[in-house]
């Protein structure tokens, strides 16, 4: 009996790495425990994305009458404070608290941002959607205010929140740890939208105050148990890194001609995969006419497709594959995802619909993973959170900007399409999706370009060094949100 049962947990000892690619991310210095206790962070930035991009889009659309464009400016407004994730990171490098925290102080606050964001957000949205004897501005403006609040807060949590995990993890596991903690934000996703979407299943708007008012109330439990004793205390860089100005640190950062080009082709990519993130459920919802709990289901599915992503880029990187061209594979698979979301409607095929949403998802995964991969591999030590903050800059500012034009466009061109503008062919409402999916499917394919210079072998031996042998894996971002 003894032997048999070392034979199990040695096949269990097996398994483990070769299947699931982060079973052996903790470390001595790193316990696996430690690990996902701090990777709660992700989790709230993952229900955060999804109650705004998943529930709260389709719920203002349909059941509150919010006019798409309003909608999606609102959702938007956390692209005022994106470019800032740059600052935030290079600011968490250089700086010491009284307590002699870095990281935590950022991440303390942002999740108060979150916090107040969440509590002030149901009631502007009630105001939002007419249901008042007040002044509609007065709506407008406190709706405004939560989503940027939340919008903040999240950012500088997954900013600071990953460049603390690669401070903590010893090198040879740093790129598993950060992509376990990616990995939990996809599961934060998938849980959040099967609840909201079974507590919403029966919507009202009192059941709307609550589900948000306990998003407020699990994002500062989570966030604090996430952070409890993490930071040592007194965690200063090197007094040169400490004297070198922002200015002076991007200069040396964006200087090479393929960071840039890095840059330009996570925008483009990200940009692809987001124009659709407030327009899916208010497709099946009003297109396909699926209810409330199916369509927000739909953000279980891009998050279910997003872990299948994760792991297979995992997988091929501890291979030794280039992170570019599995970026540049996962944009691929964007383009197939938006042709089987395009055919849905014509065909008024759900499962062709459903088809899509996974595909879109496991393609964003493979894209995102790889970027911020190759990201983190040009990383200097002292500027990880300059790395990070470029990186999720980039990622959110494209982001926003796709979920701002997709609105204006979708409602542009559906209302010239209904007027007969466009032709009797296409006097359809579904007309406006179909111009913001086939603008998704250029954007992939400016990115699959924009990347190929990057795949190159000889970007290729420069790049990887770091992340080569048995322990490298990929990683995977954030969102989401």
């Amino acid at each position: 009996m003894n032997r048999a049962s070392a034979a199990i947990i040695e096949g269990f000892m097996r398994l483990g790495p070769r299947f699931l690619p982060f079973a052996d991310a903790g470390t001595a210095e790193l316990p696996m425990s430690r690990v996902l206790r701090l990777s709660l962070f992700q989790v709230t930035v993952g229900m955060a994305a999804v109650l705004m991009i998943g529930t709260l889009n389709r719920v203002m659309i349909v059941e509150l009458g919010v006019p798409s464009w309003i909608v999606a400016l609102m959702l938007a407004l956390p692209l005022l404070f994106a470019p800032l994730r740059t600052v935030i990171g290079f600011r968490s490098d250089r700086h010491r608290s009284v307590l002699g925290w870095r990281r935590v102080p950022f991440l303390w606050f942002g999740t108060m941002a979150q916090f107040g964001g969440f509590a002030i957000m149901p009631f502007a949205l009630l105001l939002l959607s007419g249901d008042t004897t007040g002044p509609m501005w007065v709506g407008e403006v406190a709706a405004g205010l939560a989503f940027l609040l939340v919008g903040a807060g999240l950012h500088t949590v997954q900013t600071v929140g990953l460049a603390l995990a690669t401070d903590l993890a010893p090198e040879r596991v740093r790129p598993k740890v950060v992509a376990l903690l990616c990995a939990s934000l996809l599961i934060g996703m998938a849980a959040s939208a099967v609840v909201f979407g079974l507590v919403l299943r029966t919507f009202s708007e009192v059941r709307l105050i609550q589900v948000i008012q306990g998003a407020a109330v699990v994002t500062v439990v989570l966030n604090s148990i996430a952070l409890w004793k993490q930071e040592p205390r007194n965690s200063l860089p090197a007094p040169a890194a400490r004297r070198a100005g922002f200015a002076e640190a991007w200069s040396l950062f964006a200087g090479e001609a393929r960071t840039r080009r890095r840059l330009v082709a996570i925008a483009l990519g990200t940009a692809g995969f987001s124009m659709q993130d407030i327009l899916l459920e208010p497709y099946g919802g009003k297109i396909l006419g699926l209810p409330v709990g199916a369509t927000t289901t739909l953000t279980a599915m891009l998050a279910l497709g997003g872990g299948l992503g994760l792991l297979l880029a995992a997988r091929r990187l501890n291979l030794g594959a280039d992170a570019h061209r599995v970026a540049g594979f996962g944009a691929l698979v964007g383009v197939i995802a938006f042709a089987f979301i395009l055919v849905s409607a014509p065909l008024q095929s759900p499962e062709a619909f459903g088809v899509g949403v996974g595909l879109i998802g496991f393609g964003g995964g493979l894209f995102a993973h790889g970027g911020l991969t190759a990201s983190m591999a040009a990383a200097r030590p002292e500027a990880r959170g300059l790395a990070l903050g470029a990186w999720g800059a980039a990622q959110s500012t494209a982001a926003g900007l796709a979920i701002a034009f997709s609105g204006l466009i979708n409602d542009s061109v559906g209302s010239l399409a209904v007027q007969g503008a466009l032709g009797e062919a296409l006097a359809d409402p579904v007309t406006g999706y179909c111009a913001v999916y086939a603008i998704e499917i250029l954007l992939l394919l400016a990115a699959i370009i924009a990347i190929g210079p990057l795949s190159r072998r000889q970007f290729h031996a420069v790049e990887t060094t770091s992340l080569r042998g048995p322990s490298s894996i990929g990683l995977n971002p954030g969102g989401m949100p």
